[in-house]
């Protein structure tokens, strides 16, 4: 992508903590608002999932060669505009920053009909500005049983709400990257033109397209 044409810092000049994806694509969607690059309408926040919180993706700048991560969650920020194609910003891959959909589904996240079941991956779509309304976490999940860090965490304080504050179990990570099966998953269409609450969709629906 060319200089004049990016909508966001380069990779390197990204807010960026490593195993903290959902507090990276947080700090972009505050970028896209801030310097109102591109409108809050087009960005959708991913979740990738599973019930047994293990999804591989491929390319990612962790692995080791043509072996895939295995995440128990990853989130990534969507981009689909009216007039070009859709693009993925992942802070966390070795691909292009940011990387067109098309080329994404096929190098990172691959077609289910090739890995065990056990390992299918669900996503869920979040439209941005919900997402920052609502999105909080304590990253108690990223502490080990005796308290100490698993991963050392960003050095900013932790995201919270803006949103209305009914209790604090609805604004957990947990919400977010929690997902479920719809019966055999969608095979073709498109990524929705507004998600506000999160629509629960399988990687083929990506695939596919």
């Amino acid at each position: 992508m060319e200089r004049e044409d990016r909508i966001t810092p380069s990779r390197g000049d990204c807010v960026y903590t490593s195993c903290y994806c959902e507090e990276n694509v947080w700090k972009l969607c505050e970028f896209f608002r801030s310097e109102r690059t591109a409108p809050l309408q087009e960005l959708f926040v991913v979740f990738i999932s599973n019930e047994n919180r293990k999804v591989p993706l491929w390319k990612q700048r962790s692995g080791c060669g043509e072996q895939p991560v295995i995440w128990d969650y990853h989130v990534v920020l969507l981009q689909v505009r009216r007039h070009s194609s859709a693009l993925v910003y992942d802070l966390d891959t070795e691909l292009s920053f940011p990387c067109s959909l098309k080329v994404y589904a096929a190098q990172a996240l691959r077609s289910d009909r090739t890995i065990q079941p056990a390992y299918h991956r669900m996503l869920r779509v979040i439209s941005a500005d919900c997402f920052m309304l609502n999105f909080a976490s304590d990253r108690s999940h990223m502490k080990k049983s005796d308290g100490s860090w698993g991963m050392p965490p960003p050095l900013y304080p932790p995201i919270q709400t803006t949103g209305p504050r009914v209790s604090d179990e609805p604004r957990r990570l947990h919400k977010y990257e929690t997902c479920c099966w719809l019966g055999g998953g969608l095979q073709s269409g498109s990524v929705p033109a507004a998600t506000h609450v999160g629509v629960f969709i399988s990687t083929s629906f990506i695939i596919d397209v």
